[in-house]
């Protein structure tokens, strides 16, 4: 089966197997805000999903 390659530009697994992504809300308009708000922005966030979907998306990574 193919990894889903639209998934592993976007999320990163670590090695426990947890993703971890952007946030959302930050692509544009963002030299207006407040600087408390742009580094609140920052950072990557965990995502969760089933583990069943994981390993269809992304075979050929060890999963936990």
């Amino acid at each position: 089966m193919k990894t889903n390659k639209s998934l592993t530009k976007r999320v990163k697994i670590s090695k426990k197997g947890k993703l971890l992504a952007r946030k959302k809300g930050h692509g544009h308009f963002n030299a207006k805000a407040k600087r408390e708000k742009q580094l609140k922005q920052k950072g990557l966030e965990t995502i969760t999903i089933k583990k069943k979907t994981l390993n269809q998306l992304v075979p050929n990574k060890q999963n936990g």
